[in-house]
């Protein structure tokens, strides 16, 4: 068949289409007759459970209807101005906020990291006082520093005569240490605690030390309130050193609490302790639940690939490694992942530019639900109220020359005593809940439609088959009604123009 006949036949077909099959359909179907439809009107309003209506149709005084109704309009606008006022709420994403005070027999004891305010120790960089600047650039990623061009030649010099240098292993083989000569006394909740029960980890400060860690095989707690963690310091100022130039003018214990399944954070949460000094610190446990977005704005299916679990410190250190890994790479040993550890010269001439523009730029941000980084749907912290007393008093440092075979002048310039327990046998939770949920709503809704209409759920069914059958009705009407359709296909006179080129086909 040629495509010019077959075109014909199928806009033939498709003439007669839908509507003419729709109203060879309807015409088999009786029409209801005026006064059925008024008979169905009235009964649907002799009949509803909607309050009201009746008494407009049964009353006999015209004065009556329109009184009633006004009384029925009056209440359908002050119903559905109700209604619009508890869905403009609802959407409003309205919260509240629940403080609860839970008392326990025993609590979980978090993780702390100690670090010596000093980091390196004098003799390793008595010779090498660009340690300190390739540290700085090193640990950039935690805690952004900016590099100053005034470097630039002394570090490319450096990395001249050193190519196969470590600032890792450096670090880890020249930092601070601890053993039984740094740490000489440590004692949790009445038993004895040793160097091995600490776990090695990097920070800007260098070499530092958490207890209670994540791979401890059972987690420490405590059932007394006022007892906990106590340890010595000996920080041996002779040995280790630091420069003045990048902020380190301090000698001391600079420690942080944290979960024991989160990374230690000291950018501004650090709690330092001075020399001849005994810190108290009294520890509460604060647990936090946000509600997920639009109610809050925690995002409840985030993961993270390189921590148990999600915080947003954890997730900014994922965000700069991928990001660093992408441009430069290679991974800064400091960061979370997997890859190949960057040297010196990357860092200085990739990864520190790098973190710049992802500080510049905004690419790994914290907060909001729409940041790379929103807040976390359950966190714990622990507020810390601290106190110092000087450390010792006159007998005690006697005491201690004695013991430690040292000068009453080394005590009070080397020794910090820091002692951290719990204030109360409880913990306080903040959670965020929802102000009004579906179930709430939809009672509301349904107060107020009984309230002004005496309406239940049954009664908007009434309202809908009532306004579905007229409608019906409506369409059956206006198809009966609709003009004949043109023949498409019967016109002899139109075909003529066409048959010459079917012919041709």
């Amino acid at each position: 068949m040629c495509p010019m006949e077959r075109l014909r036949q199928l806009s033939g077909f498709h003439g007669q289409g839908l509507l003419e099959k729709a109203k060879l359909y309807l015409t088999r179907r009786q029409l209801p007759s005026l006064e059925e439809r008024k008979k169905y009107d009235y009964e649907f309003a002799n009949s509803t459970s909607f309050h009201g209506v009746h008494n407009i149709v049964r009353t006999p005084s015209k004065i009556r209807k329109v009184l009633w109704m006004l009384v029925v309009l009056g209440s359908v606008i002050l119903v559905a101005w109700q209604i619009r006022g508890r869905f403009i709420n609802y959407f409003s994403w309205p919260t509240t906020t629940s403080v609860v005070v839970q008392y326990v027999e025993n609590i979980e004891f978090p993780a702390v990291t100690f670090c010596n305010l000093n980091r390196y120790q004098t003799q390793a960089v008595a010779n090498l006082s660009i340690i300190f600047f390739l540290w700085s650039i090193v640990s950039g990623v935690l805690h952004f520093f900016d590099t100053e061009d005034k470097f630039g030649q002394e570090l490319s010099d450096f990395l001249q005569g050193n190519q196969n240098f470590s600032i890792k292993e450096f670090t880890r083989n020249n930092g601070f240490y601890l053993n039984n000569s740094t740490l000489l006394e440590c004692e949790f909740f009445g038993k004895p605690c040793y160097p091995q029960d600490f776990e090695h980890v990097f920070t800007e400060y260098g070499n530092c030390f958490t207890f209670n860690h994540v791979n401890v095989p059972t987690r420490r707690r405590v059932s007394i309130s006022g007892r906990g963690l106590s340890l010595l310091f000996d920080i041996k100022q002779e040995q280790f050193t630091d420069d003045p130039a990048f902020g380190f003018v301090d000698a001391g214990i600079t420690f942080a609490i944290h979960s024991p399944q989160e990374p230690p954070r000291f950018d501004g949460l650090g709690i330092s302790t001075p020399v001849g000094m005994h810190a108290h610190a009294a520890i509460r446990q604060l647990k936090t639940v946000i509600q997920e977005y639009p109610w809050g704005e925690c995002k409840p299916n985030i993961r993270l690939q390189y921590h148990k679990i999600y915080s947003t410190y954890g997730c900014l250190q994922e965000c700069k490694a991928w990001h660093i890994q992408q441009k430069c790479e290679c991974l800064p040993f400091m960061l979370p992942g997997n890859g190949t550890e960057c040297d010196l010269e990357k860092f200085y001439k990739c990864v520190s530019p790098t973190v710049y523009n992802i500080e510049l730029m905004g690419l790994c941000t914290a907060g909001t639900h729409n940041s790379t980084c929103p807040v976390p749907c359950e966190e714990t912290d622990y507020p810390v109220t601290i106190s110092y007393s000087t450390f010792a008093s006159e007998k005690a440092v006697k005491f201690l020359s004695a013991k430690l075979n040292k000068s009453p002048a080394y005590i009070r310039h080397n020794l910090v005593y820091i002692d951290i327990k719990y204030h109360d046998l409880n913990y306080k939770m903040t959670q965020q809940q929802k102000a009004l949920s579906i179930s709430e709503l939809l009672a509301d809704v349904g107060g107020q439609l009984g309230l002004f209409c005496g309406a239940s759920m049954i009664t908007i069914i009434e309202v809908v088959e009532y306004i579905f059958t007229n409608f019906y009705w409506m369409c059956v009407f206006l198809l009966l009604k609709a003009p004949e359709l043109p023949n498409w296909n019967t016109s002899d006179q139109n075909q003529q123009p066409h048959k010459k080129r079917i012919q041709e086909c």
